[in-house]
């Protein structure tokens, strides 16, 4: 005959392990995209002068637009770029897409100067 105090202890290790595995799996559920990186045309984190801008080809993700997890070797990034070629026009000769915006917003709501994108706003 088992003794109470045995069964307890089994009882209480079958609850300690199951939240155990359940803390495991709640923990290794993958963290939902936070969206592409911006497409500053870097090398090795370099920025490099450009003649002219290329199109994004992705919107921007919570990466850059939610505060918890926005990291700011990214952000200084986008800023960086905008900063430096924002009056430059696009490789392709037209304006900016639908996405370009998206981007140029971003750089506007982390408080960028307009001046440096104004050309981009006025077109399109």
């Amino acid at each position: 005959m088992k003794s109470p105090s045995t069964d307890w202890a089994r009882r209480r290790l079958g609850a300690v392990l199951g939240v155990l595995i359940l803390g495991t799996v709640a923990c290794s559920e993958a963290a939902p995209d936070p969206g592409p990186r911006f497409e500053d045309e870097t090398t090795g984190g370099v920025v490099r002068e450009v003649s002219c801008m290329q199109h994004q080809s992705q919107p921007p993700g919570t990466r850059y637009t939610d505060n918890e997890i926005r990291r700011t070797g990214e952000t200084l990034a986008l800023l960086r770029y905008y900063t430096a070629n924002g009056t430059k026009s696009y490789c392709d000769g037209n304006g900016p897409t639908r996405i370009d915006r998206q981007w140029v917003d971003i750089y506007l709501r982390l408080g960028a100067d307009r001046e440096n994108v104004a050309t981009l706003l006025e077109e399109g």
